[in-house]
């Protein structure tokens, strides 16, 4: 299981120290929301905070672009500092075209579907997608309630990708705690995005190595 803190729920005024939190524990990735207040009903940071963030980080950057037209900025999050980038189908209209760009500048590609977003509608670009972003929860804010269809769309998607033989993998993004980490492993899912649960936490380090052993 492959675990991913969000950064959007730490404490940005001591941010490097924060990262530096997450390099020492056993987490995979560093999961980064961007969003623009205009896909999503929320800002959060952009380019030079995402920048600050990839000179203090040792674990790759898992960018989650919640942004209108994120085809006009992947050459940018690249040279930011973005390993994975993901757009949303709701917001990528040339979606085959977008995630190409995103594997031709040399990062791997995901899409997130947000929860009323069918599973259907994404098998035609499957193959290109390194990995699914499944939004547990309406996107724009920390801290909401998981939507419990998550588990019935992740075991459905990740069926297919047995199914057609893909290498994609599946990410759960919202609500991830204690209570549905060892149920959404169970459903298929690859990658769990934990923010408040993580850095709400007494212990943020301990908190990730229970998710990653899956002890709860």
């Amino acid at each position: 299981m492959i675990i991913a803190p969000s950064i959007l729920s730490a404490d940005f005024g001591k941010l490097s120290d924060e990262v530096n939190m997450l390099n020492t524990s056993v987490c995979d990735w560093i999961h980064c929301d961007i969003m623009d207040g205009v896909f999503v009903p929320n800002l959060s940071f952009g380019i030079p905070v995402l920048q600050s963030i990839k000179r203090c980080a040792t674990k790759p950057l898992d960018v989650h672009l919640m942004i209108v037209q994120p085809e006009r900025y992947i050459q940018t999050f690249k040279d930011a500092g973005a390993d994975i980038l993901t757009v949303h189908i709701e917001a990528s209209p040339h979606l085959h075209r977008t995630l190409s760009h995103i594997k031709n500048v040399g990062l791997k590609a995901g899409v997130a579907i947000n929860p009323h977003t069918t599973t259907e509608q994404i098998y035609d670009i499957l193959y290109l997608a390194d990995l699914v972003c499944v939004m547990s929860v309406n996107p724009g804010f920390g801290g909401q309630e998981f939507i419990t269809h998550t588990f019935k769309k992740v075991e459905k998607l990740k069926n297919k990708i047995l199914q057609e033989s893909f290498n994609t993998l599946v990410e759960v993004d919202g609500g991830v705690n204690q209570d549905n980490a060892a149920l959404l492993k169970k459903a298929g899912a690859d990658v769990l995005v934990a923010g408040s649960f993580v850095f709400t936490s007494p212990n943020p380090i301990q908190t990730i190595a229970s998710l990653k052993q899956n002890l709860y």
